[in-house]
């Protein structure tokens, strides 16, 4: 029995034992679930913790240094030296706020912050640009506490090919060693904005599970940025799960976004890959996308200044970017408390109790604890 099949009979089990009415568990009856979200942010109002209810995320404390590209575009690298500095700061800051946050290094921690009426918070980087001078600065980055790392933003780099870079390049040599390094140290691996290239062939090199915390399904958005069905069961086969983000314009084509579209990727993930693999994620700060909340959510408002870039991609011919967008956020979900309207939503869409609980966090939970330990 292969990996995935086992998780998918543990599911199985836990179903038959709370299927009788599995509306049953609807908000105003139950506990609150465990909620983890796949990638947000430190906040600055460290009260927006609290007021998320969130108890565990996967927090992006990257910084970025402006790169021009021999095209003319910009890209936006993590580079060491800027994200040294920031996993040293962002530490710095909930260290300060000890009540509220703790910084997980293993995925137990999540329990232990629970308990503690804290939120466990493990770190992340998007990109292994900030490691591209030599590899043993891996160890610094774990050191302090790194645990996350996705091999790209956007763009090639040494290590793995970029969605959005012409010619869907996989892993290089530097790559696949990356792979086992970060597998030996027993750190997540995530496959977000990677091309399709590098995410088919970390899921071959890798060993244990491997996630994407956040991004979309191509089935639905044939963009460069959204991942196709045979990369998202691959991540269900290798034990990890999928993290559905909120930017709108990688969720649905209609003008207008609502919050049934994004639980239509939601649905999609669980029947091509099983509820084991179902995840939510962000991609926005916890309150929500700063633009769109001061204008009201405003769709029109807050997608200004992206036009450029994403007409930018179009013109060079990117799978996607050739149509226009006019929005960037689900308004009905753009807001503090998204996790408790994701949470109804699932219940109205006929999720079972067990397969929310899965989806809500109990997902994250068990690959985290998988990996970290």
């Amino acid at each position: 029995m292969d990996r995935r099949r086992f998780i998918q009979s543990i599911g199985a089990a836990l179903a038959l034992t709370s299927s009788t009415g599995s509306m049953a568990g609807s908000l105003t009856n139950s506990t609150k679930r465990l909620y983890v979200d796949g990638l947000s942010f430190v906040p600055e109002d460290h009260q927006d913790v609290k007021a998320s209810q969130i108890d565990a995320f996967i927090a992006d404390i990257s910084e970025i240094e402006q790169v021009k590209l021999p095209d003319g575009s910009t890209n936006y690298k993590r580079t060491y030296k800027a994200c040294m500095k920031s996993i040293k700061a962002q530490s710095a800051i909930m260290q300060a706020n000890a009540d509220i946050y703790q910084i997980a290094s293993k995925g137990s921690d999540i329990v232990k912050a629970k308990q503690a009426d804290k939120c466990a918070v493990f770190l992340q980087i998007q990109g292994a640009d900030c490691i591209e001078e030599n590899l043993s600065q891996l160890d610094e980055f774990h050191d302090l506490g790194l645990r996350v790392l996705q091999l790209t933003h956007h763009y090639d780099n040494v290590y793995a090919g970029g969605a959005l870079s012409q010619g869907n390049h996989g892993l290089t040599k530097k790559g696949l060693t990356l792979i086992d390094l970060l597998e030996q140290k027993k750190m997540l691996i995530d496959l977000s904005h990677s091309t399709v290239a590098s995410a088919e062939q970390t899921l071959k090199r890798a060993k244990g599970p491997i996630v994407q915390t956040h991004g979309a399904a191509r089935a639905i958005i044939n963009n460069a940025r959204c991942s196709p069905d045979n990369v998202i069961k691959g991540i269900a086969d290798s034990g990890g799960v999928f993290g559905v983000f909120m930017m709108s314009w990688w969720l649905t084509y209609q003008k207008v976004p609502r919050a049934e579209h994004y639980i239509h990727h939601l649905k999609h993930i669980k029947n091509i890959a099983g509820a084991q693999a179902v995840a939510i994620a962000n991609d926005y700060p916890l309150r929500g996308h700063k633009a769109a909340l001061g204008a009201g959510n405003n769709n029109k408002v807050a997608i200004k200044g992206y036009d450029q870039w994403w007409q930018s991609l179009g013109k060079k011919g990117v799978l996607g970017f050739d149509r226009d967008v006019s929005h960037i956020v689900i308004p009905e979900l753009n807001h503090i408390k998204r996790m408790r309207s994701i949470e109804y939503l699932l219940q109205q869409a006929r999720f079972t109790s067990s397969e929310i609980d899965q989806v809500m966090g109990k997902n994250w939970q068990r690959v985290l604890v998988d990996v970290l330990g």
